[in-house]
């Protein structure tokens, strides 16, 4: 007894305890003095489905719906929507209409196994009206308030009922839609009814990364904060911050509400302070003014001095101010923070510059690709990740292809130092066009009006266009007009018209698709595809035509196979349907057991192919900087596998963050060569160069040249120390040295790097002898056609070669050494088809052949002169020697190399050409060399056996 007594009393010592903490925990756990003034409405909502967009005719606002919702969210992600049908009206063009009509994609096309090779595929689609609804409770103490509701990124056309009284219309695709509910609100209780309609009323080009099925799925919804939001009659409408860092000051222009139907004196306080509140935190003086608020909208410029200890912004050193307003008078109280940052970013000539000092836009797009969720989101952390990556990449810059993204995307790139290009959600192409008139015309205007306002404080956003590849006749008088409207409104960002094209005298920068190695429907007449590795070619041609600063316009789009392991990833509204059809046509030709090997080896030459696109820009005066097509795939218009990382932003595995810096960082080492193939009566000779954007000069550098065989160093240089200004003009010095000190056959590296320091670069190349003993061909019959002649040597038990001019060879396929560009369903079929090669280095045919298991630069002879052998027909257990990786769409099995057995006699069968001036041809003389050494070798096993008749297939009839 006495031991119970004992328990109660100790529970009651500490209750009474735990009631004399309240006060002391209340007063930590304070609001935020705007905390009562907002209200989320995320959370439950009911919905119903508008299949026949009937609801605003039969007044459904007036009805009380049943179903249960959750927003933020899109309708798919919560369940509702259509299954996906044959005849479904996608919101994107497709090229390639092969799907409807071949037989290859028949069992594709049947009900309830749909499956689209051209993009990722909805696991269920909505296009029409969505109805939602809530009951909201108004507070006692918002009587008398002004009361918004914002809905952020709503997708498309939003209509609002309060009770039985509608209240207006938004159509923004960029910022939130703003209701102001002042004279609806006049009790406690109240049934809010949105009606959201994602059908293209206004035609911004259904392409348009905004809206397009392509990228982000034409969804329905709202993602965003959803708050209804109360003010005093007199409030802070509206501050834009334009700063002026020569001056040290910025210019505040505040927009002051009043509905009170009088004037009204208010007294305004502004205090700034850094975001940083270490020590070393910069707090400015706080300064107050009067103003005589009129009734509607008061606006008021006032300049504010940070003094000399203003902190800039920019991409190294991204320092952020917050900036609070306290509006007060008699009857009214409003407060606003806004976070920005003091910096300057302009032009210089044909530079950008920030701050006063040079730098280099590094850039990749992002196209709206999020395929877990279908639409981009809308909280900080997620686009922090995403930039992170970026910046591990060696990047400063995105644009946001034909859309703008969320406030989050603004404030993440704020906190890491990102410059963003947005644009109004606009590709007016493919059935629409700018300048003639048209809805969309209005609409650009708007919606860049309410994007410079939402979001025009964000020191990330440096350059803004209208959007991407315009159609219309009067496009550039409508640009021209609008750029210098912008210019006008809002000097804190730089203006071009479109994204292309284009060129107008009112640009302050062009984004253009001149400076890239290869332009849409170059196909093999590109320079990588054309002509022999260099490393000499820059754009100065093309910059000294212009007086203002180039970007250039979706570099690279060079392809790697798709990645088989990515298909468990997709558990969202999307579905990697396309990467399965793949997959089942690599299956059914017996080749998805090289899956892995064939992303693996794409992805090399993909990687070599970016590294030579971003060095050539790299090597250009006065160059703006470059965009990527893309740092990550895209997963639409075709299926456009065209990054080093997957859609989801992870790596592929053939190419680290670490090892894309080496060629893509704010300082970069860079090597002038005219050649990366030689022979070893030659002397090896190239000047070291360097591009250098960062916050200051390299003082008293010490630069290294180094030549590794594999691990091995075997050859050595320094240069004089030296200083290393900023800019991409700056030689460091001459390499040169005799090759024939130098083991050959052997492929080397080159290293540039700065002593003690994480900065090198690094280039493969390749020392040939030029003589060699002869080549021993007494026992082997050389044949050039599968002629009865050939037969009979192979019944004999003879050993033949089968040297096939590539102009003989079956078939059409479109043979190039780069990978894909974007993709052939999405280009009517450009060429090449290929991507890359592949082969074991190990095999005894390379004995004498120095090479990796995927193209290197020293392949491009050997592809310029041969033609790939269809060998689907073969056995489905023969692996060609060289075999050249095809288009995932076709999966043919082709190669340049093979070996078999035919009745008694082995065959070696090759399509390259080892006769066209082979003498100034060392690679495939050395390949001809080898090939020799190994048939003549008792190495020369072939496995498998196959007909005659399937050899006599591989040639023209």
């Amino acid at each position: 007894m006495n031991n119970l007594i004992s328990i109660v009393q100790k529970q009651l010592i500490l209750l009474f305890v735990l009631f004399l903490l309240l006060p002391v925990q209340n007063m930590f756990a304070q609001k935020n003095p705007q905390d009562d003034k907002i209200i989320s409405l995320a959370g439950e909502w009911k919905i119903k489905l508008d299949n026949n967009n009937s609801g605003i005719q039969e007044n459904w606002y007036l009805e009380n719906f049943t179903d249960v919702t959750t927003l933020p969210g899109s309708c798919v992600e919560n369940g509702y929507g259509n299954d996906i049908s044959l005849d479904a009206q996608w919101t994107g063009d497709i090229i390639d209409k092969s799907w409807y009509t071949d037989a290859k994609y028949e069992k594709y096309r049947k009900p309830g196994t749909i499956k689209m090779p051209f993009w990722l595929n909805p696991v269920k689609r909505y296009v029409g009206q969505v109805w939602y609804q809530k009951s909201i409770h108004i507070p006692e103490n918002w009587q008398g308030k002004r009361i918004v509701l914002s809905l952020e990124r709503c997708h498309w056309e939003t209509k609002l009922w309060i009770d039985d009284h509608y209240v207006d219309m938004q159509n923004s695709l960029s910022t939130p839609h703003y209701f102001d509910l002042s004279e609806y609100i006049t009790k406690a209780h109240h049934k809010i009814t949105l009606c959201v309609d994602n059908r293209i009323k206004i035609n911004i080009g259904q392409n348009s990364h905004s809206i397009s099925d392509h990228t982000q799925t034409n969804w329905n919804g709202v993602i965003g904060k959803m708050q209804l939001i109360a003010t005093d009659k007199v409030w802070l409408e509206d501050v834009q911050i334009y700063p002026d860092v020569k001056g040290k000051q910025a210019k505040i222009t505040v927009r002051v509400g009043n509905i009170t139907g009088h004037p009204v004196n208010v007294q305004l306080t502004i205090k700034a302070r850094t975001t940083d509140t270490s020590p070393s935190s910069h707090v400015v003086s706080g300064e107050t003014v009067d103003i005589n608020v009129k009734n509607n909208l008061q606006t008021t410029d006032i300049i504010y001095y940070f003094g000399d200890d203003v902190k800039l912004w920019d991409e190294l050193t991204p320092n952020l101010y917050d900036l609070t307003l306290t509006l007060k008078s008699d009857k009214a109280f409003d407060s606003r923070t806004i976070t920005f940052g003091m910096r300057d970013f302009s032009t210089q000539g044909t530079q950008f510059i920030i701050n006063g000092r040079k730098t280099f836009l590094r850039g990749t797009l992002e196209c709206c690709i999020f395929p877990l969720t279908g639409y981009p989101p809308t909280d900080v952390e997620s686009w922090i990740n995403v930039l992170k990556t970026a910046k591990a990449h060696g990047l400063n810059h995105i644009r946001f292809h034909s859309w703008c993204p969320p406030d989050a995307a603004f404030t993440a790139a704020d906190q890491l130092g990102f410059f963003y290009q947005i644009e109004c959600g606009v590709w007016a192409n493919q059935g629409t066009s700018i300048g003639d008139g048209l809805e969309v015309d209005r609409f650009i205007r708007d919606e860049s009006d309410r994007i410079l306002k939402e979001f025009g404080n964000h020191p990330s956003f440096c350059l803004m266009a209208y959007g991407n590849e315009p159609a219309g006749e009067n496009q550039k008088e409508y640009l021209g007009e609008l750029v210098t409207y912008w210019k006008n409104k809002d000097p804190r960002h730089l203006y071009t018209g479109a994204a292309a094209w284009p060129l107008i005298d009112e640009n302050q920068y062009h984004n253009i698709p001149e400076p890239r190695i290869q332009a849409w429907g170059a196909g093999l007449t590109s320079r990588v595809n054309s002509s022999a590795h260099e490393t000499e070619t820059n754009y100065s041609d093309i910059i000294e035509k212009h007086s203002i600063p180039v970007i250039s316009h979706e570099i690279g789009q060079w392809c790697v196979y798709p990645d088989f392991s990515e298909i468990d990833r997709y558990t969202g509204v999307l579905r990697a349907y396309n990467f399965e059809i793949a997959r089942d046509g690599l299956q059914e030709n017996g080749m998805l057991h090289q899956a892995e090997d064939f992303l693996m080896a794409s992805g090399k030459l993909q990687a070599l192919l970016y590294k030579e696109e971003i060095e050539s820009a790299l090597r250009t005066p006065n160059f703006g900087g470059f965009q990527l097509l893309d740092l990550h795939d895209f997963p639409g218009q075709g299926t456009a596998l065209v990054g080093v990382l997957n859609a989801f932003w992870g790596e592929k595995g053939y190419i680290t963050p670490e090892q894309f810096r080496q060629f893509c960082s704010t300082t970069v080492p860079l090597v002038i060569c005219e050649k990366f193939t030689w022979t070893n009566d030659e002397n090896f000779k190239a000047i070291a160069k360097i591009a250098h954007f960062g916050a200051q000069s390299i003082f008293n550098a010490k630069p290294i040249w180094s030549v590794y065989k594999g691990k091995e160093l075997v050859l050595s240089g320094e240069f004089e120390k030296q200083n290393i200004p900023i800019g991409n003009e700056h030689a460091l010095g001459d390499i040169s040295f005799p090759l024939g000190q130098l083991s050959a056959p052997s492929r080397y590296t080159l290293l540039i790097s700065l002593e003690n320091t994480t900065i090198e670069n690094s280039w493969d190349f390749w020392v040939y002898p030029k003589t060699r003993a002869p080549i021993d061909k007494k026992d082997i019959y050389i044949s050039h056609t599968p002629d009865n002649l050939t037969k009979n040597a192979l019944e004999a038990g003879k050993t033949v070669l089968l040297l096939i001019n590539p102009d003989n060879v079956a078939g059409d396929v479109p043979q190039g050494f780069s990978s894909i560009f974007w993709n052939t369903a999405w280009t009517n079929k450009q060429a090449p088809h290929t991507l890359g090669i592949l082969c074991d280095p190990s095999h005894p045919i390379f004995a004498e052949f120095p090479t990796d298991f995927h193209s290197n630069w020293q392949w491009w002879d050997i592809n310029v002169h041969s033609k790939s052998m269809i060998l689907s027909q073969l056995p489905h257990e023969l692996t060609p020697i060289i075999q050249v990786i095809d288009d995932w769409n076709t999966n043919r099995k082709l190669g340049l190399l093979f070996e078999a057995r035919i009745g008694k006699g082995k065959i070696l069968v090759c399509s390259i050409d080892f006769n066209d001036n082979i003498k100034n041809r060392p690679v495939s003389k050395q390949l001809e060399y080898s090939l020799f050494n190994y048939i003549n070798s008792p190495q020369f096993q072939p496995k498998t056996n196959i007909s005659f008749d399937k050899l006599k297939s591989l040639i023209k009839s």
